[in-house]
């Protein structure tokens, strides 16, 4: 890894130097159902901006009438002479009881790594509000950092990088809730971070930063126990950080902070082993920290910590990258969280220097370019950002304000729009989110889970 004053600067290492020593967000606030447009023009303008000040770093979006931070500049530059147009909204829906049969219930879950948990919330299908589940926190190991849930939905994982551990839980399908599986945790390499299931659920993969390697596990498929492999741990650059494993299963990918790349792998279909794809490493940004692979296989895209995206196309039979005409795009300040949504027509960085860049994906080239509005207010120290499987809401850990941003998607801009209630709270400094999907059903079988896709 780098400097001792980087990896404070990121916030990951908080804990690790002092873990003794361990709200806020965009506020929407609809108009009142009933008033007329005058009506609704009027109230809202009781309570606008007077400076420039307050329009920066998402503070427009508390206003609720601004689509944008340049119309918030603009009002505040005109004196209000031309004030933005207010439409009467509908009351929020209130959050319904989760889990009818034969529904679909989602699930979000962030590793806190200050407190030593698991925060586990339904996500209300309409509004995308968060609610805490019965029982959490759920008590991890020490310092959990990255999350994954594995593609039936059955089995959460959670690296602990005090513990040098990995957390294991089986979710309940009907309220969310963790389960520690028997004999978690299990044991993984020096300050294990990133953590990627592949999807056919059968293997884990888990970097561990300070022993520049990848711990490699088979799982069960009835208890979610994990057993490494013989040959694990296997090589990776140094300080690797992030990771992914393509939709095919073919392939897995892993950043490299310390070394400014990226290190890629085929995947045996059956053992799960890692033998390196001839080319690796590939060349990324300063400090690549996220890593995230298109739902279609064709495109990688890795956080620089200098504050860029790498893109990359996929080669389909060798797994090589080679970078997209353009790369690096630029992003905000320390980007960290990356994802793309499961129609892959958008990306989401969490920049940690306190907002949200979103793009949309070129379906051809995979070149990203800015979506409207873009970046997008956030918390402070904005850390892991996941999207829905329905691809309707966004989701971004905020480290510093121990909480987590919500936000639903334009289907067509891919824009972000805070949920009515954001930001909800977590735990103590949240990092890793992972979102999943419920299927509950009446049948012979019983419960009936779908893949996740974040």
């Amino acid at each position: 890894m780098r400097s001792a004053s980087h990896a404070a600067r990121l916030g990951f290492l908080i804990v690790a130097l002092s873990l003794a020593g361990c709200s806020g967000g965009a506020n929407v606030n609809p108009t009142p159902q009933g008033l007329s447009q005058s009506q609704a023009q009027a109230t809202a303008l009781q309570n606008m901006p007077t400076s420039k000040d307050q329009c920066k770093d998402g503070s427009w979006q508390t206003f609720g009438v601004f689509k944008n931070q340049g119309d918030c500049v603009s009002y505040v530059a005109t004196h209000g002479k031309n004030p933005p147009d207010v439409t009467p909204s509908p009351t929020p829906t209130p959050t319904p009881t989760p889990t009818p049969i034969g529904s679909f219930v989602e699930f979000a879950y962030v590793a806190n790594s200050g407190s030593n948990n698991v925060s586990a919330y339904t996500i209300d299908a309409t509004s995308g509000a968060l609610t805490p589940v019965a029982g959490s926190p759920f008590l991890a190991g020490t310092s959990p950092g990255g999350i994954a849930v594995d593609p039936a939905g059955k089995f959460a994982y959670v690296t602990n990088f005090i513990s040098d551990n990995v957390s294991a839980y089986a979710i309940n399908a009907t309220s969310g809730a963790l389960t520690a599986v028997a004999g978690s945790p299990f044991g993984a390499g020096a300050f294990p971070f990133g953590v990627a299931v592949d999807p056919t659920g059968k293997f884990a993969y888990v970097t561990n930063i300070n022993g520049s390697n990848i711990s490699v596990y088979t799982i069960d498929a009835t208890s979610g126990a994990l057993t490494a492999l013989a040959a694990s741990p296997f090589g990776a650059g140094s300080g690797p950080h992030g990771v992914a494993v393509d939709p095919t299963g073919k392939f897995a990918y892993v950043t490299d902070a310390g070394d400014n790349n990226v290190s890629a792998y085929t995947i045996d279909a059956t053992s799960g082993a890692l033998t390196a794809v001839a080319g690796s490493p590939f060349g990324a940004g300063t400090f690549p920290f996220g890593m995230a692979v298109d739902p279609t296989g064709k495109f990688a895209y890795v956080a620089n910590d200098g504050g860029n995206v790498s893109a990359y196309t996929i080669d389909g039979t060798s797994g090589a990258l080679t970078p997209i005409a353009g790369s690096p795009f630029m992003a905000g300040a320390i980007p960290l969280g990356i994802t793309v949504d499961p129609t892959g027509k958008f990306a989401y960085v969490a920049n940690n220097g306190g907002n949200i860049s979103a793009y949309t994906i070129d379906a051809t080239s995979g070149a990203l370019t800015p979506a409207a509005g873009s970046p997008f207010g956030a918390g402070s120290g904005p850390h892991g950002v996941a999207v829905d499987p329905t691809g309707k809401f966004a989701f971004v850990t905020n480290q510093n304000d121990n909480d987590v941003s919500a936000y639903i998607i334009d289907a067509t801009s891919g824009a972000l729009t805070p949920v009515v209630g954001s930001p909800f709270g977590a735990g103590a400094i949240p990092l890793g989110i992972a979102v999943t999907r419920s299927n509950v059903s009446s049948s012979a079988s019983g419960l009936v889970r779908r893949r996740q896709m974040h």
